[in-house]
């Protein structure tokens, strides 16, 4: 069971030694017109005395009541950004903060993915553990070559589809929290962090972006055409900060920090909304509509997890990002990668992607990272649900 401390006193208790106060500290007032100065003097030590009494008596109730509430009080609901701290001694991130892997080695991303086909064999390099419960991971970002930041989705209460469509949507709100992990290396928990509030219908996070300076991310609904809201978050307090809210559900959010310009993913990938961070937005929770949308032309895999790559002369300057996904179609699921152009959603060079985890999870299902270690493009996949493994791979 867990022991909740009273952290103030019984307000009934203050209210009735203040009452007490007053009566009494009136009485000199009132007889001194009747009394001598001697008589007030006695009657002042006598207050003296009996606030000794009831200070002394209240501070011994309040320690009564507060072994009380610690036997007997109900388990205090989870508050939302509360951070576990497990290793207290190992910084959340390294200083100076590290470039974002994907979009400081874009140029050597974008040669080596546009060379990759159906026919590419994947070595796996490296293969990692991650401590404790990792819940639904939803995305992950690489900061420097010791830390991994994983968004996650504790699901408390289990959604249930309707029979129809019921204000837009088909399933119920249910209930979880968003998370914010932090692991090492070598897969070790150093931090968790609830980044959504108790009982908020806004729970659910998805893909995830780093741009150097803060994460981006969004919190909504965990069902379709409902609401959403975008944040950012320093990867050394993650403390979130809404940015905007949006009356639909959010699921990647990808930040061009050439030209401000964010992109956020609805569910499913569908369709794209694109905001730029340096606009007037309306305070959340007032929804904000995007500077501009665009339809996903492509029916190949429903994005989960992109990465903001740059603007390149081999796609005429235009923002790309990399994202990984999955698709069910009929009794079989497929996986993928694509460079998509974030202002169109056209897919400029994709491919499929058959490897799957030990558990059996297509590996592009939940998380993805890119980046370019000794010279070769190495993509970090984190597939599989509450007991995860990081499979790190290169093209052969």
């Amino acid at each position: 069971m867990m022991l909740t401390p009273v952290t103030g006193p019984c307000p009934r208790i203050q209210c009735s030694a203040f009452v007490v106060r007053i009566l009494w500290e009136g009485m000199p007032l009132t007889l001194a017109n009747n009394h001598s100065s001697s008589d007030i003097k006695e009657n002042r030590s006598a207050q003296s005395i009996f606030f000794s009494l009831i200070d002394c008596l209240v501070g011994k109730m309040l320690r009564a009541l507060t072994v009380l509430s610690m036997l007997f009080s109900k388990p205090r609901e989870p508050a939302g950004l509360n951070i576990t701290i497990l290793q207290p001694d190992v910084p959340f991130v390294p200083h100076p903060q590290p470039l974002p892997g994907a979009a400081s080695d874009a140029t050597e991303i974008i040669r080596q993915f546009v060379e990759l086909d159906r026919s590419t064999k994947w070595n796996l390099v490296d293969k990692i553990k991650f401590d404790g419960d990792t819940y639904e991971p939803e995305g992950i970002v690489r900061i420097g070559d010791d830390r991994y930041f994983v968004s996650a989705g504790e699901y408390i209460v289990p959604t249930v589809k309707y029979n129809g469509t019921i204000n837009g949507t088909d399933r119920t709100a249910g209930e979880g929290f968003a998370h914010m992990i932090i692991f090492d290396g070598k897969g070790k928990r150093i931090a968790d962090a609830s980044i959504s509030q108790a009982k908020s219908l806004e729970y659910h996070n998805g893909g995830i972006d780093y741009d150097g300076t803060y994460i981006w991310a969004t919190l909504s609904q965990y069902r379709p055409n409902t609401t959403g809201t975008l944040v950012k978050m320093r990867p050394d307090t993650l403390v979130p900060e809404s940015i905007l809210s949006v009356a639909d559900h959010q699921g990647g959010a990808v930040h061009d920090t050439k030209s401000g310009t964010v992109v956020t993913l609805n569910w499913g990938s569908r369709k794209a909304s694109i905001w730029n961070r340096h606009d007037k937005h309306l305070a959340p929770p007032e929804f904000t509509r995007p500077k501009a949308e665009a339809r996903n032309p492509s029916s190949f895999v429903d994005y989960q997890d992109c990465k903001f790559l740059g603007r390149y002369e081999l796609y005429g300057i235009r923002p790309v990002m990399l994202c990984s996904g999955v698709a069910d179609l009929a009794n079989t699921r497929i996986g993928g990668l694509a460079i998509v152009d974030m202002e169109t959603m056209v897919p400029l060079h994709e491919l499929p992607v058959t490897l799957v985890s030990e558990l059996g999870a297509a590996m592009t299902k939940n998380p993805m990272d890119v980046a370019v270690v000794d010279g070769k493009m190495r993509l970090y996949f984190l597939p599989d649900e509450r007991n995860s493994t990081l499979y790190v791979y290169e093209a052969a």
